[in-house]
């Protein structure tokens, strides 16, 4: 299937291009000013949680490329990690659409297209490994 596999190597890319967009929240949602004021295990939480996600991204871009033909290849174990991250992805993008109201941080057109080009990218990964999880359709 080198034609999934090729989607999923450009999905390990766009995990780890996801690291620029994300460095960009704390000073886009003034940690520095509004972390302090939170109780110390709610503010570790916040911290914790996010490198989290850091470490997720990192390890979903590496194993996408460097593991991608196994990925593709239908296997139990690929299966089940492309299940996970699409599961991982669909999440974030239901909490996007239901909780998150970034409208008050897209204060200019950067932050408007990178917000709006990264809810994309979380929608590509959706395909993608969806598509790899249930076993490839192409």
């Amino acid at each position: 299937m080198p034609r999934l596999e090729l989607l999923i190597q450009i999905s390990g890319i766009l995990h780890l291009g996801t690291l620029i967009g994300s460095a960009q929240v704390p000073r886009e949602l003034k940690f520095r000013e509004h972390l302090p004021q939170l109780p110390p295990m709610l503010r570790h939480w916040i911290l914790t949680a996010g490198g989290y996600v850091v470490l997720n991204l990192i390890a979903f871009g590496i194993i996408s490329l460097s593991c991608a033909e196994e990925l593709a290849s239908g296997s139990r174990l690929g299966r089940c990690f492309c299940g996970y991250v699409a599961i991982f992805w669909l999440t974030r993008l239901a909490v996007e659409f239901t909780v998150f109201d970034a409208r008050p941080y897209l204060r200019n057109r950067f932050l408007t297209i990178g917000y709006y080009g990264l809810t994309a990218v979380f929608t590509w990964h959706v395909g993608v490994f969806g598509t790899a999880a249930i076993g490839g359709l192409f």
